[in-house]
């Protein structure tokens, strides 16, 4: 009989994501004792997270909320979406590149601001409308900081809008740059970029490294008058630095997806409230996403785009399959393989890869492993989790 798994849901997940875990296997909602949990925006640092957790499921791409750390710990991994709301994003960049070119913010404040009736209404528009002459988009130069999934998709946009793009990610993976338009320039640093560019949009996470990335110094480098945009996360721009900068008159607009105390009521920013994936369609694609990675892990120990461990994913040739995560030591493998064979048992298929401290090993043996050297296997130092996933 097939394992009956319990899923809790810490926020609204899309039912459109939620039908992707088949009724008869599956519990969801407010569980007790889940086997995984899915989450948005809910903080889970303070939050008690039961032994019978075996993987964290984000709905989206950044992980903050969720303590990773203390999950790799326990050979637990942490999934997100990456690049499912890349659409919503990117639309809403391009938005915000035409409301700084063409002021459009400030236009729509003064028409507020504006009283009387429609002869009063258009003398005041036509004395007024010239403090808000704009710039068009072709032959500006777009700096694209970040090239994964997002960034790829803005400078393509970006191109088609007849601008030239040049982009900077020293991180950048194969499929990325397969993907990235032929007509993007490469600049080998954030500064090369910042000097070349009439608009500077910033597409990385929020790691130790890029907090504050944008900062004083590098803002000074920047072209008098760019246009800084900011959809990524909020940390990585200094806003102190960018209101000096404003008013400074060096840059001319800052906007950004992430309204602070220090920005409020600037003239030169413009904060929207954290719109980047708030699309029925992005929170569709993020959930069924993350729901179709968290199933094939438990149901078959597969593991594809989680923050804290590598993609190992290895086709099921036998029904007796074991699941491994552990620390990248050396000779693991070895010792696994030794405990098998010891056993008695054949070793059908093996796959071993890492990503920094942590290590995962799917196991597939000719017939079934019996409870000894499940024990055996989950005592090699250096284990942290263990799955046995025989198929009913």
């Amino acid at each position: 009989m097939a394992e009956r798994y319990r899923i809790l849901t810490l926020n609204q997940i899309s039912a459109v994501g939620l039908r992707r875990f088949p009724e008869e296997r599956y519990e969801l909602g407010k569980v007790e004792h889940p086997d995984a949990i899915l989450v948005r925006s809910h903080d889970m640092h303070k939050m008690e997270i039961g032994a019978s957790v075996k993987a964290i499921g984000r709905a989206g791409a950044g992980t903050n909320n969720i303590p990773v750390d203390v999950m790799s710990k326990r050979g637990v991994p942490v999934f997100n979406a990456p690049g499912a709301n890349a659409n919503a994003v990117k639309e809403l960049v391009v938005a915000a590149m035409l409301m700084a070119a063409r002021n459009i913010a400030p236009a729509l404040q003064f028409v507020g601001s504006l009283k009387g009736d429609d002869a009063a209404l258009h003398k005041l528009v036509e004395e007024g409308k010239k403090q808000f002459s704009g710039i068009e988009l072709p032959g500006r130069t777009l700096g694209v900081i970040g090239l994964g999934k997002i960034g790829s998709l803005v400078a393509d946009a970006a191109i088609k809008l007849g601008m030239d793009v040049l982009g900077y990610d020293p991180e950048i993976t194969v499929e990325a740059a397969w993907s990235l338009p032929s007509q993007v320039k490469k600049a080998h640093s954030i500064e090369e970029v910042l000097r070349a560019s009439d608009f500077v949009t910033l597409h990385v996470p929020l790691l130790a490294q890029t907090r504050n990335m944008i900062n004083a110094a590098r803002l000074e480098i920047m072209r008098k008058h760019a246009i800084l945009l900011n959809f990524a996360r909020d940390g990585i721009v200094d806003d102190a630095a960018v209101c000096a900068a404003l008013d400074a008159k060096r840059l001319r607009c800052y906007i950004c997806d992430f309204p602070a105390q220090r920005l409020q009521g600037h003239p030169g920013v413009v904060a929207l409230p954290h719109l980047g994936a708030s699309t029925g369609e992005a929170e569709d694609n993020c959930a069924v996403m993350v729901a179709d990675q968290v199933r094939e892990f438990l149901e078959n120990g597969n593991i594809e785009n989680a923050v804290n461990f590598p993609n190992v994913t290895m086709s099921r040739e036998s029904p007796f399959r074991v699941g491994i995560a552990n620390a990248n030591v050396p000779n693991m493998v070895g010792q696994i393989s030794t405990a098998i064979a010891q056993a008695g048992l054949n070793i059908h298929n093996m796959l071993n890869k890492s990503k920094g401290d942590m290590a995962y090993t799917l196991v597939d043996v000719d017939s079934a492993a019996n409870d000894a050297l499940i024990s055996r296997l989950a005592a090699i130092p250096g284990v942290l989790a263990l799955r046995y996933l025989p198929q009913a």
